[in-house]
């Protein structure tokens, strides 16, 4: 099947979609919060016509996953996709993370079967660890995601419209062309996801340290940054992660948002063949 649903120890469907040869190499996607497999459309599109098997999955809690009240933590994300790659039987595959999603793939590589995965992709990621620390003094403070917290329960619908609208995409620069599109679509994938999930996935994406799953990984890892990154910014993030994984490779993008796999869709699918295919 091009897409369904497979069932995880606790009971949560997971929705996901799986496109192309069966037979060829395959490359999954992880998405950001508060998105969907759908925020993948221009990655997807552009590797199944070079030929991969390209998968995304909605993350539970997102999209149209399960609306889980419990389980919306990393230790669980990446649970639910070592039970996709067992499910879709996935081998030799490139992980590809995007925000969140980054965060997903650093803790499911470090874990992952042996022969399961190939290469991994970080792209505007928050690993290590996002939230400011004593161990930690370059990161957000805690009131910044309180913050986040506080909006979504205010007005969940205004909060996510506002997000897209501004700093996820860049478009609250001078200049910025904005996609007025972009950001329905954004908060489309957004609001189909449920409120329990996302209120508890902002503690997982801000707070979970990564600094030992980096470590662990032993694949080839390329890590994409926009250096106008308004929601992870890249001193904290790209820059330190480059240097606690084995084998790795950065790159940064003057001027490129958040949210560049969408904006900037042409340079970043051009740079991620070329790590595939090296």
């Amino acid at each position: 099947m091009s897409s369904g649903f497979f069932t995880t120890n606790d009971g949560a469907q997971i929705f996901f979609k799986d496109w192309g040869p069966k037979t060829a190499q395959p490359i999954v996607f992880h998405h950001g919060w508060p998105l969907s497999s759908d925020d993948w459309d221009a990655q997807m599109m552009f590797f199944l016509n070079k030929g991969y098997r390209v998968i995304a999955h909605d993350r539970r809690g997102h999209g149209r996953s399960s609306q889980t009240d419990t389980g919306n933590e990393m230790d669980t994300y990446a649970a639910d996709v070592i039970a996709l790659a067992r499910h879709l039987d996935l081998k030799n595959a490139i992980h590809i993370g995007h925000s969140t999603g980054g965060g997903e793939v650093a803790r499911y590589v470090a874990r992952a079967e042996p022969g399961r995965v190939a290469k991994a992709v970080l792209i505007g990621a928050v690993p290590p660890i996002m939230l400011k620390t004593p161990a930690n003094p370059g990161g957000l403070p805690l009131e910044v995601f309180d913050g986040f917290r506080a909006a979504l329960l205010a007005n969940r619908a205004q909060f996510f419209h506002d997000v897209a609208a501004g700093p996820f995409y860049g478009f609250n620069r001078d200049g910025a062309k904005v996609s007025p599109a972009t950001v329905e679509n954004w908060w489309r994938q957004g609001m189909m996801g449920g409120a329990k999930a996302h209120y508890d996935c902002i503690t997982a994406f801000s707070e979970t340290d990564f600094t030992e799953d980096l470590k662990a990984i032993d694949v080839p890892v390329l890590i994409l940054h926009g250096e106008d990154d308004q929601i992870v910014p890249i001193a904290d993030s790209a820059e330190l992660a480059i240097k606690l994984v084995k084998t790795g490779k950065l790159i940064t993008y003057p001027g490129f948002p958040h949210g560049m796999a969408t904006t900037e869709a042409e340079t970043i699918n051009r740079d991620l063949l070329t790590f595939i295919e090296g």
